[in-house]
């Protein structure tokens, strides 16, 4: 809105009790959405032994799919003309934050720690940052001095404690996917609000899918299947019911009910979570300069995101 066209809020303008009733509801689907997503770094790297990356992602889609599938296909079919009119941006939604970011994130389990990738995924908000200013936006200082300190963090944590990084391969796979999670953020703020929730995250799936199909025939046929044991199929299904089909609908939600913005504070706890469950379930220690690391991590996006 233009200063011309400007004018003080009616009382119907302005934010009433239901737009307050809606931050608790949806900082708690926030935070469940993030701790289900830490539970999946140590799923991935759990697995990452025994199921080739490409087809574990492909199954997870697969079984994400069938878990919406009852609630978003009226919805869905509801609504396929308006989804049509804008396949172009569905479909790059769905290949940098279904297709391309899980493959990385399997792909960086099979040589670097889930912590690391906990960590790493947590400085995303960098990235989002350098999208934000690219679109003009002015940052601020606070927000500059945050991201820094935040890729400070990041670069002893893959430096092992030294600003000489020597990164390993996942760690890389890891960055590559920080930075497809940023662009689907970025393209999540464009969703038109007409278009349900749950037929586009359907939608999203469903293209995945497709998009895994051709690579998952080549990796069959060069790497052959996978045993099914509770050792696959537990966290197969994980990855597939709770950080995919719940754990999107839950943060896409709580975007809707409290911004991007305050949605994103709590994300940050994810470092942590991933940090307590890889030492709980896989044994993974962290060690003074990794929480080292973390401090700087945490404090850096905290303070680059705080108003």
């Amino acid at each position: 809105m233009s200063l011309l066209t400007a004018r003080h809020p009616s009382r119907s303008d302005r934010p009433g009790p239901a737009s307050a009733q809606g931050a608790g509801p949806g900082l708690l689907l926030a935070l469940l959405a993030t701790v289900v997503w830490s539970g999946s770094f140590v799923a991935t790297r759990d697995m990452a032994d025994s199921v080739p990356p490409v087809q574990a992602v492909f199954w997870r889609w697969i079984i994400a799919l069938l878990a919406v599938a009852p609630f978003a296909a009226r919805p869905f079919w509801r609504q396929r003309t308006l989804i049509r009119r804008h396949l172009g941006l569905t479909a790059l939604a769905s290949l940098s934050g279904v297709a391309l970011y899980n493959t990385l994130v399997h792909q960086a389990g099979l040589t670097t720690s889930a912590t690391n990738m906990g960590m790493i995924m947590a400085a995303s908000p960098v990235i989002m940052a350098g999208y934000a200013r690219l679109g003009g936006e002015r940052l601020g200082t606070r927000r500059v001095l945050g991201t820094a300190i935040a890729v400070l963090g990041v670069l002893l944590l893959v430096g092992k404690g030294s600003l000489t990084v020597d990164p390993s391969a996942g760690d890389l796979w890891m960055f590559a996917a920080a930075l497809c999670f940023a662009s689907y953020s970025a393209l999540l703020k464009r969703r038109p609000a007409e278009i349900d929730q749950l037929a586009f995250l359907a939608a999203t799936f469903a293209l995945g899918a497709l998009m895994l199909a051709p690579a998952y025939a080549v990796s069959l046929a060069v790497q052959g299947g996978f045993p099914a044991t509770p050792g696959t199929v537990g966290p197969l299904l994980y990855v597939g019911v709770l950080s995919s089909a719940v754990a999107f609908f839950a943060w896409n939600k709580a975007v809707s009910l409290v911004g991007a913005a305050r949605a994103g504070a709590v994300y940050y706890l994810q470092p942590v979570c991933v940090a307590l469950l890889s030492y709980a379930l896989l044994g993974e220690e962290l060690g003074l300069a990794g929480g080292v690391c973390m401090a700087l991590v945490l404090g850096g996006v905290a303070l680059s995101s705080a108003r």
